[in-house]
């Protein structure tokens, strides 16, 4: 049967992950492939509401599976918020005789295409785009696998200067409101402590780690902090270290947006063809506010108010692997 979509946009939003490109790759060849037309928007919702839409073809995606970033930019957009902000946006659709929309990012990208979705009857579908592996129904998200590398990476090298002048490196690192980045890193490097939001234990932890740590002989440590897990983030961190453990030299470092760049590893680009694939399934299959997602290696589909709602938790065994492995 013929589907009913003969025209699609296709936007980036948020803040940047790798990957981001092999999804708009994924998903413009996918469409063409069944028979649609792509409109590709730049810099987001913003784009939307202005009006930066162009036509693309597969050679407008060549050769950027490999690119961190978005060709197609990306940028906050306040009014977008606001209920004139998605009428104008909704005109954008109208006038590019765009029948449905993939957005590609993260929970505030979701938000948005929702409320479109809610107040104009756009067909929506939602990929998963965002470092922060934060999004409830998938169990991984383009991004996390190379933010998460990169972090490691990062963990590593301190660790040899750390050992060689017997300090402790306090590292921020990013998360949005969730711990599943500072987690899993900690593990893959082998850190002393870890500090998330949903494990309100510093203190504990801290003195755990650099307590144990003195009766092992060990002259260095490596703490990783979220950046919203306390007030102050790592400096506070570092300085509570300082008072508790003063015969601990601290010094911080915080990563910031180094963890958001970088060409995709394997496995982001994977997952990112993928979904864009099953975006464009998606449509042919008439789902509409639904968001793509991966659980146990199969494609799901979610509905986005869920992805959006619902709280993702921490594992509680990667927790406790922690909690053995660095004492």
């Amino acid at each position: 049967m013929e589907s009913r979509i003969k025209t699609i946009g296709v936007l980036t939003s948020g803040g940047d992950a790798p990957g981001m490109n092999a999804a708009v790759r994924a998903v413009t060849r996918a469409a063409i492939a069944n028979g649609m037309r792509v409109k590709a928007i730049f810099r987001g919702y913003k784009g939307l509401i202005e009006g930066e839409v162009q036509e693309f073809t597969t050679q407008d995606v060549s050769g950027i599976i490999q690119r961190g970033g978005t060709i197609l930019k990306s940028a906050r957009c306040e009014e977008f918020k606001t209920p004139e902000g998605r009428r104008q946006a909704y005109e954008t659709l109208v006038r590019e005789q765009i029948d449905a929309l993939i957005v590609i990012g993260g929970d505030g990208t979701f938000t948005g295409a929702r409320s479109l979705s809610q107040e104009y009857n756009v067909t929506v579908i939602g990929v998963p785009a965002t470092i922060d592996n934060d999004l409830w129904g998938t169990d991984s998200t383009i991004g996390y696998d190379t933010a998460l590398n990169t972090i490691m990476d990062c963990v590593d090298k301190l660790r040899d200067t750390g050992t060689s002048h017997e300090r402790v490196f306090v590292v921020e690192v990013m998360g949005r409101d969730a711990g599943f980045l500072t987690l899993n890193a900690a593990i893959a490097g082998g850190v002393e402590a870890a500090i998330i939001p949903e494990r309100a234990t510093i203190a504990e932890q801290i003195d755990e780690a650099l307590g144990q740590g003195r009766r092992k002989h060990k002259n260095s440590a490596i703490v990783l902090v979220q950046e919203h897990a306390v007030e102050g983030g790592a400096k506070a961190v570092a300085e509570m270290i300082e008072q508790e453990h003063p015969d601990y030299g601290t010094r911080v470092t915080i990563l910031g947006h180094l963890q958001r760049g970088g060409s995709p590893t394997a496995y982001d680009r994977i997952l990112a063809s993928r979904f864009g694939c099953h975006a464009i399934l998606a449509l042919l299959d008439d789902q509409r506010s639904i968001m793509v997602g991966m659980q146990n290696d199969e494609i799901v589909y979610v509905p986005m108010a869920q992805a959006i709602k619902q709280k993702k938790d921490i594992q509680a065994d990667r927790w406790n692997a922690l909690h053995v492995l660095s004492i």
